[in-house]
Protein backbone atom coordinates (compact mmCIF):
# COMPACT_ATOMS: atom_id res chain seq x y z
CA UNK A 1 0.00 0.00 0.00
CA UNK A 2 1.24 3.37 -1.06
CA UNK A 3 2.14 5.33 1.99
CA UNK A 4 0.67 8.72 2.75
CA UNK A 5 0.96 10.92 5.59
CA UNK A 6 -0.90 14.38 4.33
CA UNK A 7 -3.89 14.90 3.00
CA UNK A 8 -6.67 17.94 2.52
CA UNK A 9 -10.41 17.39 1.85
CA UNK A 10 -13.57 18.92 1.85
CA UNK A 11 -16.32 17.76 4.68
CA UNK A 12 -19.84 19.06 4.96
CA UNK A 13 -22.22 17.54 7.92
CA UNK A 14 -25.84 17.03 6.60
CA UNK A 15 -28.77 19.64 7.19
CA UNK A 16 -31.21 19.48 9.16
CA UNK A 17 -35.13 18.23 7.48
CA UNK A 18 -37.85 20.60 7.22
CA UNK A 19 -40.93 21.06 9.54
CA UNK A 20 -44.00 19.99 8.08
CA UNK A 21 -47.36 21.91 7.42
CA UNK A 22 -50.07 19.66 8.00
CA UNK A 23 -53.62 19.56 9.61
CA UNK A 24 -55.41 16.16 11.32
CA UNK A 25 -57.88 15.26 9.02
CA UNK A 26 -60.95 12.60 10.48
CA UNK A 27 -64.31 12.29 9.62
CA UNK A 28 -67.12 13.70 11.97
CA UNK A 29 -63.76 15.83 13.52
CA UNK A 30 -64.64 19.55 12.37
CA UNK A 31 -61.54 21.32 13.88
CA UNK A 32 -58.32 18.65 13.60
CA UNK A 33 -55.70 21.14 14.40
CA UNK A 34 -52.06 21.11 13.31
CA UNK A 35 -50.30 18.40 13.55
CA UNK A 36 -47.28 18.76 11.42
CA UNK A 37 -44.38 16.80 12.49
CA UNK A 38 -40.42 18.50 12.87
CA UNK A 39 -37.91 17.70 10.67
CA UNK A 40 -35.12 15.12 11.18
CA UNK A 41 -31.47 16.06 11.98
CA UNK A 42 -28.51 15.83 10.05
CA UNK A 43 -25.69 13.47 9.95
CA UNK A 44 -22.45 14.43 11.90
CA UNK A 45 -19.33 14.18 10.63
CA UNK A 46 -16.97 12.07 12.83
CA UNK A 47 -13.46 11.82 13.09
CA UNK A 48 -12.38 7.70 14.28
CA UNK A 49 -8.93 6.24 15.44
CA UNK A 50 -8.84 2.69 14.07
CA UNK A 51 -5.53 0.46 14.50
CA UNK A 52 -3.81 -1.37 12.17
CA UNK A 53 -3.87 1.62 9.78
CA UNK A 54 -0.61 3.48 9.00
CA UNK A 55 -1.10 5.58 5.87
CA UNK A 56 -3.80 8.39 4.80
CA UNK A 57 -3.95 6.49 0.72
CA UNK A 58 -7.80 6.26 1.36
CA UNK A 59 -7.67 10.52 1.13
CA UNK A 60 -6.24 10.78 -2.14
CA UNK A 61 -8.35 9.48 -4.48
CA UNK A 62 -11.60 11.41 -2.62
CA UNK A 63 -11.46 14.45 -1.11
CA UNK A 64 -14.49 15.44 -0.42
CA UNK A 65 -17.10 14.06 2.18
CA UNK A 66 -20.68 15.06 2.76
CA UNK A 67 -23.00 13.61 5.23
CA UNK A 68 -26.75 12.85 4.39
CA UNK A 69 -29.45 15.58 4.87
CA UNK A 70 -32.53 14.67 7.88
CA UNK A 71 -35.63 13.96 6.27
CA UNK A 72 -38.92 16.42 6.44
CA UNK A 73 -41.44 16.17 8.68
CA UNK A 74 -44.69 14.72 8.23
CA UNK A 75 -48.60 14.79 9.24
CA UNK A 76 -49.94 13.18 12.39
CA UNK A 77 -47.08 14.71 13.90
CA UNK A 78 -44.30 12.30 12.50
CA UNK A 79 -40.78 13.53 13.19
CA UNK A 80 -38.37 12.73 10.20
CA UNK A 81 -35.57 9.98 10.37
CA UNK A 82 -32.17 11.95 11.35
CA UNK A 83 -29.01 11.12 8.70
CA UNK A 84 -26.70 8.66 9.87
CA UNK A 85 -23.41 10.13 10.54
CA UNK A 86 -20.16 9.46 8.51
CA UNK A 87 -17.46 8.33 9.89
CA UNK A 88 -13.75 9.03 8.83
CA UNK A 89 -11.36 6.11 9.67
CA UNK A 90 -8.06 7.48 10.60
CA UNK A 91 -4.86 5.68 11.53
CA UNK A 92 -3.75 6.55 15.39
CA UNK A 93 -1.18 9.67 15.44
CA UNK A 94 -3.22 11.31 13.19
CA UNK A 95 -3.79 15.18 13.40
CA UNK A 96 -6.59 17.33 11.81
CA UNK A 97 -6.09 20.93 11.10
CA UNK A 98 -8.21 23.71 9.76
CA UNK A 99 -6.98 25.19 6.48
CA UNK A 100 -4.66 27.44 7.89
CA UNK A 101 -2.40 24.69 8.33
CA UNK A 102 -1.61 26.22 12.23
CA UNK A 103 -5.07 25.31 14.11
CA UNK A 104 -4.94 22.45 15.68
CA UNK A 105 -8.34 20.50 15.31
CA UNK A 106 -8.28 17.18 16.60
CA UNK A 107 -5.49 14.52 17.59
CA UNK A 108 -6.41 10.87 17.27
CA UNK A 109 -4.13 8.90 19.22
CA UNK A 110 -5.55 5.51 20.61
CA UNK A 111 -7.49 3.18 19.17
CA UNK A 112 -11.14 3.58 19.18
CA UNK A 113 -11.16 7.22 19.98
CA UNK A 114 -14.13 9.12 18.02
CA UNK A 115 -14.81 13.03 17.59
CA UNK A 116 -17.20 14.86 16.52
CA UNK A 117 -15.75 17.31 14.01
CA UNK A 118 -19.20 18.67 12.18
CA UNK A 119 -22.42 18.62 13.91
CA UNK A 120 -25.30 18.11 11.71
CA UNK A 121 -27.96 20.91 11.33
CA UNK A 122 -31.01 20.76 13.74
CA UNK A 123 -34.55 20.09 12.04
CA UNK A 124 -37.34 22.63 11.34
CA UNK A 125 -40.17 22.55 13.72
CA UNK A 126 -43.76 21.48 12.42
CA UNK A 127 -46.62 23.50 12.34
CA UNK A 128 -48.11 21.87 15.64
CA UNK A 129 -45.19 23.55 17.44
CA UNK A 130 -46.35 26.76 16.44
CA UNK A 131 -49.75 26.06 17.83
CA UNK A 132 -51.11 29.02 20.42
CA UNK A 133 -54.67 30.04 22.30
CA UNK A 134 -54.82 32.94 19.70
CA UNK A 135 -52.86 31.08 16.72
CA UNK A 136 -54.46 27.67 16.48
CA UNK A 137 -54.22 26.75 12.68
CA UNK A 138 -50.39 28.17 12.03
CA UNK A 139 -49.37 27.32 8.36
CA UNK A 140 -45.84 27.97 9.51
CA UNK A 141 -43.15 25.56 9.52
CA UNK A 142 -39.31 26.12 9.64
CA UNK A 143 -36.85 24.53 6.70
CA UNK A 144 -34.26 22.67 8.52
CA UNK A 145 -31.07 24.35 9.73
CA UNK A 146 -28.40 23.79 7.73
CA UNK A 147 -24.91 22.02 8.63
CA UNK A 148 -21.05 23.03 8.87
CA UNK A 149 -18.55 22.57 5.92
CA UNK A 150 -14.75 23.25 6.05
CA UNK A 151 -11.66 22.14 4.49
CA UNK A 152 -9.24 20.46 7.11
CA UNK A 153 -5.73 18.83 6.59
CA UNK A 154 -5.38 15.34 7.93
CA UNK A 155 -1.38 15.14 9.04
CA UNK A 156 -0.45 11.90 9.91
CA UNK A 157 2.54 11.41 12.85
CA UNK A 158 3.26 7.30 13.18
CA UNK A 159 3.33 6.70 16.43
CA UNK A 160 6.54 5.35 17.38
CA UNK A 161 9.13 5.18 20.10
CA UNK A 162 12.26 5.17 18.44
CA UNK A 163 12.76 7.62 15.66
CA UNK A 164 15.84 5.98 13.10
CA UNK A 165 17.95 9.53 11.55
CA UNK A 166 20.94 10.01 9.71
CA UNK A 167 22.17 10.99 6.36
CA UNK A 168 20.69 9.23 3.16
CA UNK A 169 23.38 5.44 2.76
CA UNK A 170 24.22 5.60 6.88
CA UNK A 171 22.73 2.03 7.21
CA UNK A 172 19.18 3.00 8.63
CA UNK A 173 17.14 0.83 6.40
CA UNK A 174 20.08 -2.10 6.87
CA UNK A 175 19.67 -1.84 10.93
CA UNK A 176 15.89 -1.80 10.59
CA UNK A 177 15.75 -5.26 8.67
CA UNK A 178 18.52 -6.70 11.06
CA UNK A 179 16.78 -5.86 14.59
CA UNK A 180 13.13 -6.45 13.22
CA UNK A 181 11.07 -8.40 10.30
CA UNK A 182 10.13 -5.02 8.23
CA UNK A 183 11.74 -5.59 4.82
CA UNK A 184 13.09 -2.01 3.91
CA UNK A 185 14.54 -1.00 0.63
CA UNK A 186 18.09 -1.52 0.59
CA UNK A 187 20.26 -0.41 -1.72
CA UNK A 188 24.02 1.25 -2.45
CA UNK A 189 22.91 4.48 -3.40
CA UNK A 190 21.00 8.00 -1.58
CA UNK A 191 17.47 8.23 -0.80
CA UNK A 192 16.60 4.70 -1.14
CA UNK A 193 14.40 5.06 1.57
CA UNK A 194 11.32 7.27 0.26
CA UNK A 195 8.75 7.24 3.04
CA UNK A 196 9.10 5.99 6.77
CA UNK A 197 9.07 2.59 7.50
CA UNK A 198 8.10 0.99 10.78
CA UNK A 199 9.20 -1.77 12.63
CA UNK A 200 8.40 -3.76 15.63
CA UNK A 201 11.66 -4.78 17.76
CA UNK A 202 11.62 -7.31 20.63
CA UNK A 203 14.51 -6.81 23.21
CA UNK A 204 13.95 -9.57 26.38
CA UNK A 205 10.72 -9.58 27.07
CA UNK A 206 10.11 -6.11 25.69
CA UNK A 207 9.13 -4.33 22.46
CA UNK A 208 9.03 -1.22 21.41
CA UNK A 209 8.43 0.64 17.86
CA UNK A 210 11.47 1.82 15.49
CA UNK A 211 10.74 4.54 12.88
CA UNK A 212 13.34 4.34 9.90
CA UNK A 213 13.20 8.02 8.53
CA UNK A 214 14.19 9.11 5.08
CA UNK A 215 17.76 10.45 5.16
CA UNK A 216 18.20 14.11 5.36
CA UNK A 217 21.35 16.50 3.58
CA UNK A 218 22.21 19.77 4.85
CA UNK A 219 19.78 22.13 3.83
CA UNK A 220 16.79 19.83 4.57
CA UNK A 221 14.74 22.28 6.49
CA UNK A 222 14.55 24.62 3.18
CA UNK A 223 13.38 21.61 1.20
CA UNK A 224 16.69 20.11 -0.85
CA UNK A 225 16.36 16.62 -1.16
CA UNK A 226 13.01 15.15 0.51
CA UNK A 227 13.41 17.69 2.90
CA UNK A 228 12.49 17.93 6.63
CA UNK A 229 8.61 17.01 6.15
CA UNK A 230 8.88 13.30 7.52
CA UNK A 231 10.58 14.69 10.92
CA UNK A 232 6.97 15.07 12.12
CA UNK A 233 6.89 11.05 12.85
CA UNK A 234 9.87 11.80 15.36
CA UNK A 235 7.72 14.19 17.36
CA UNK A 236 5.98 11.83 19.64
CA UNK A 237 8.78 9.38 20.02
CA UNK A 238 10.86 8.87 23.25
CA UNK A 239 14.29 9.47 21.70
CA UNK A 240 15.78 8.97 18.49
CA UNK A 241 18.91 7.38 17.28
CA UNK A 242 21.44 8.79 15.21
CA UNK A 243 23.31 6.35 12.97
CA UNK A 244 26.39 8.06 11.56
CA UNK A 245 28.47 6.07 8.44
CA UNK A 246 32.07 4.72 9.70
CA UNK A 247 32.98 4.82 6.33
CA UNK A 248 32.50 8.32 5.54
CA UNK A 249 35.88 10.49 5.61
CA UNK A 250 34.37 12.76 7.79
CA UNK A 251 31.93 11.03 10.31
CA UNK A 252 32.20 14.67 12.53
CA UNK A 253 31.26 16.80 10.02
CA UNK A 254 27.87 14.32 8.96
CA UNK A 255 26.96 14.49 12.55
CA UNK A 256 26.66 17.99 12.79
CA UNK A 257 24.68 18.12 9.32
CA UNK A 258 22.04 16.02 10.98
CA UNK A 259 21.98 17.87 14.47
CA UNK A 260 21.85 21.04 12.94
CA UNK A 261 18.66 19.92 10.68
CA UNK A 262 17.15 18.68 13.49
CA UNK A 263 17.51 21.96 15.53
CA UNK A 264 16.47 24.03 12.30
CA UNK A 265 12.84 21.73 12.30
CA UNK A 266 12.45 22.16 16.24
CA UNK A 267 8.99 21.35 17.54
CA UNK A 268 10.61 19.97 20.41
CA UNK A 269 13.29 17.48 18.47
CA UNK A 270 16.42 19.51 19.58
CA UNK A 271 15.41 18.16 23.44
CA UNK A 272 14.98 14.60 22.52
CA UNK A 273 17.56 12.09 24.21
CA UNK A 274 19.38 11.22 21.40
CA UNK A 275 21.92 7.56 20.96
CA UNK A 276 24.15 8.15 18.68
CA UNK A 277 26.06 5.22 17.14
CA UNK A 278 29.25 4.80 14.83
CA UNK A 279 27.74 2.29 12.22
CA UNK A 280 29.22 0.13 9.29
CA UNK A 281 32.16 -0.96 11.88
CA UNK A 282 32.84 -3.96 10.38
CA UNK A 283 34.60 -2.20 7.12
CA UNK A 284 36.88 -0.42 8.29
CA UNK A 285 39.90 -0.91 9.81
CA UNK A 286 40.80 -0.75 13.89
CA UNK A 287 43.15 2.36 13.30
CA UNK A 288 40.39 4.07 11.39
CA UNK A 289 37.32 3.21 13.49
CA UNK A 290 39.42 3.82 16.32
CA UNK A 291 39.98 7.69 14.79
CA UNK A 292 36.65 7.83 13.84
CA UNK A 293 35.09 7.25 16.86
CA UNK A 294 37.35 9.64 18.81
CA UNK A 295 36.38 12.75 16.03
CA UNK A 296 32.59 11.57 16.91
CA UNK A 297 32.47 11.82 21.06
CA UNK A 298 33.98 14.93 20.26
CA UNK A 299 31.66 16.65 18.09
CA UNK A 300 28.31 15.04 20.05
CA UNK A 301 30.13 15.63 23.36
CA UNK A 302 29.12 12.76 24.89
CA UNK A 303 29.10 8.62 24.11
CA UNK A 304 28.93 6.98 21.54
CA UNK A 305 27.98 3.31 20.39
CA UNK A 306 29.77 1.21 17.81
CA UNK A 307 27.67 -1.17 15.86
CA UNK A 308 27.67 -3.21 12.56
CA UNK A 309 23.93 -3.04 11.05
CA UNK A 310 25.34 -6.31 8.38
CA UNK A 311 27.45 -8.23 11.13
CA UNK A 312 24.97 -7.39 14.24
CA UNK A 313 28.24 -6.24 16.07
CA UNK A 314 27.04 -4.13 19.17
CA UNK A 315 23.55 -4.26 18.26
CA UNK A 316 22.20 -5.90 21.40
CA UNK A 317 23.93 -2.96 24.03
CA UNK A 318 22.52 -0.62 21.98
CA UNK A 319 18.59 -2.13 21.98
CA UNK A 320 18.77 -1.93 26.07
CA UNK A 321 20.31 1.43 26.11
CA UNK A 322 17.24 2.43 23.31
CA UNK A 323 14.72 0.19 25.62
CA UNK A 324 16.11 2.22 28.68
CA UNK A 325 14.15 5.60 27.32
CA UNK A 326 11.57 4.09 25.82
CA UNK A 327 10.54 2.76 29.38
CA UNK A 328 11.19 5.64 31.03
CA UNK A 329 8.96 7.73 28.40
CA UNK A 330 6.22 5.25 29.08
CA UNK A 331 6.50 5.51 32.75
CA UNK A 332 6.31 9.43 32.81
CA UNK A 333 3.39 9.38 30.18
CA UNK A 334 1.46 6.69 32.33
CA UNK A 335 1.83 9.04 35.81
CA UNK A 336 0.77 11.82 33.79
CA UNK A 337 -2.35 9.84 32.48
CA UNK A 338 -3.17 8.89 36.08
CA UNK A 339 -2.28 12.16 37.26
Amino acid sequence: MKFLDEAKIYVQSGKGGPGCVGFHRAKFLEFGGPDGGDGGRGGDVVLECVANLNTLIDYRYQQHFKARSGDGGAGQNRTGASADAIVLRLPPGTQVFDEDKETLLADLTTPGQRIVLLRGGDGGRGNNAFKTSTNQAPRRAEPGWPGEERWIWLRLKLIADVGLVGLPNAGKSTFLSRVTRAKPKIGDYPFTTLHPNLGVVGVGDSEFVIADLPGLIEGAHEGVGLGDRFLGHAERCACMLHLVDGTAGDVAADYAIVREELNAYGNGLEDKAVIVALNKADAIDEETLEIALSELKEACGGEVMVISGVSGAGIDPLLYRLLEHVEAARAQRNAEDAA
